[in-house]
């Protein structure tokens, strides 16, 4: 039972991973779909008015007289340059540049525009702004332009503090500029022979882009994480009723297995009995009847007594018991003698000492007796040697008094000692089919023994026999 729920719980733990992705997947998209297509409701009006303030000018009011000042000095010595060496051309470019730009940032007066727009128009909507140079040519004549600076290039001899993924960056607070967030390109570019032509970006955006998107999706996220826990709430409940359903089954087929196992044992003995009474040469005598007569009550009473309590059985965790005191050899005595008598002349040497002192006990005599026989079972199916041995040996000292049940048989495996006392468990490697039953009789044993609160524990080697201890409290 026990693997097939771990295979359904893996199975489901997948599911839900995989379920779990599939959503992120789609709020994700969502996410990048509301980022692109996010438009901030001023974004016409900051437009037009940045186009009026730059409308006789380049970048930002003033902004024109400086790069016209920069550009037009020196555009006899660029134009000098690049008949000369193209190289040395492109390093006093960019030497110009790193001359320009500094004065261009120092000059740049977007937030007065920007704290005008606002004003004009009541706005009252957190913005960043962004102001960037994407390209930057000269011409000296026939309008053909030398490309002096491109956004898509990285130039050596620029400062990196001047240069940004967005290209030359003259101002602003915005830190991701992209499309998005692009009010304007503007290219611009003189009429003379000698000239220069520009192409320079203005972006605007919320101040907290991420934070209002993110805001505006609290339904989807809800409505997602809802979906999810709706469908693991659905997949607890079925998984919890399917389990005990799976108990009620395995309860009625423990029931029949029960049945199955623990009458045989008293059926067998009384057969036993019944079949030496009936034997003619058996001579008739209450010397020699009693002792057959007694092992058929006792064994007619025990079949009574299971009988009543084959439910109890199916449900051991909860096994009754009725504790007595009791004479443990007087009780060790009566189950060895059923036991010879159902073996039938079988060659099996059933011996048992009484090392103890003292032998007064609490316990329940019917499950005591069903553990000692289930491992006198055990000792006995699981032994391959022609003459079989088995001893059951009692000591104890000033507290505990210690039953052990030694054989000659075929031992176990680590692996078999690990699962020895589970429900159904069989070692079908070591038995090689030759031993039938359903695993249950140590599953019992061990039920019993935790349900007196006593200890047992098992020494065994594979091909060595095996050694049962029971330590049983004295009183």
């Amino acid at each position: 039972m026990k693997y097939t729920i771990t295979a359904h719980k893996t199975i489901a733990i997948v599911s839900f991973v995989i379920l779990t992705a599939v959503q992120f997947f789609l709020v994700y998209n969502t996410y990048e779909l509301k980022n692109r297509q996010y438009y901030i409701q001023e974004k016409e009006i900051i437009k037009k008015d940045y186009g009026t303030s730059i409308q006789s000018d380049l970048i930002f009011p003033g902004g024109g007289k400086i790069l016209d000042t920069a550009m037009y000095t020196n555009m006899a010595e660029m134009e000098r340059l690049y008949r000369s060496s193209e190289l040395e051309f492109h390093a006093f470019a960019e030497y110009l540049l790193n001359k320009t730009v500094p004065v261009l940032r120092q000059a740049e007066n977007i937030d007065s525009v920007m704290a005008y727009i606002r004003e004009k128009h009541n706005i009252h909507t957190d913005l960043d702004y962004g102001l960037c140079i994407d390209v930057l040519e000269v011409s000296f004549g026939k309008r053909q332009f030398i490309n002096i600076y491109n956004k898509e290039t990285h130039y050596a001899r620029i400062a990196d503090s001047l240069q940004q993924p967005s290209g030359l960056w003259l101002g602003g607070d915005l830190k991701a500029v992209n499309e998005n967030n692009k009010i304007v390109t503007v290219s611009v570019g003189g009429t003379s022979e000698q000239t220069y032509r520009i192409a320079y970006s203005f972006y605007v955006d919320t101040r907290h882009r991420k934070m209002t998107i993110l805001r505006s999706m609290i339904p989807t996220f809800a409505l997602s994480v809802f979906s999810i826990l709706v469908v693991v709430l659905l997949f607890f409940i079925t998984l919890r009723n399917w389990i005990r359903q799976k108990k009620l089954s395995e309860m009625k087929s423990d029931f029949i297995n029960s049945i199955t196992h623990e009458l045989h044992t008293p059926l067998a003995a009384i057969i036993v009995a019944n079949k030496t009474l009936q034997n003619n040469k058996v001579t008739v005598s209450r010397e020699t009847v009693k002792p057959l007569t007694d092992v058929i009550e006792r064994q007619s009473d025990r079949l009574k007594t299971l009988i009543s309590q084959v439910l109890d059985i199916t449900a051991m965790s909860q096994v009754p018991v009725n504790k007595q005191p009791q004479s443990l050899h007087a009780l060790l005595e009566e189950i060895l003698l059923d036991y010879k008598i159902r073996l039938n002349g079988a060659p099996v040497a059933l011996t048992l000492e009484k090392n103890a002192i003292r032998d007064e006990v609490q316990l329940d005599a019917f499950w005591f007796t069903t553990a000692l026989l289930n491992i006198l079972d055990n000792a006995i199916k699981y032994n391959r040697q022609e003459q079989k041995e088995v001893t059951v040996t009692t000591e104890n000292d000033k507290r505990n008094l210690f039953i052990r049940i030694a054989d000659n048989g075929i031992g176990m495996t680590a692996q078999t000692k690990e699962h020895l006392f589970d429900k159904f468990y069989r070692d079908t490697e070591v038995l090689d089919g030759q031993v039938k039953g359903l695993g249950l009789g140590l599953y019992y044993v061990k039920q019993a023994i935790d349900a007196h609160h006593w200890k047992i524990d098992i020494e065994s080697r594979e091909g060595a026999g095996s050694v049962f201890t029971i330590t049983i409290p004295l009183m």
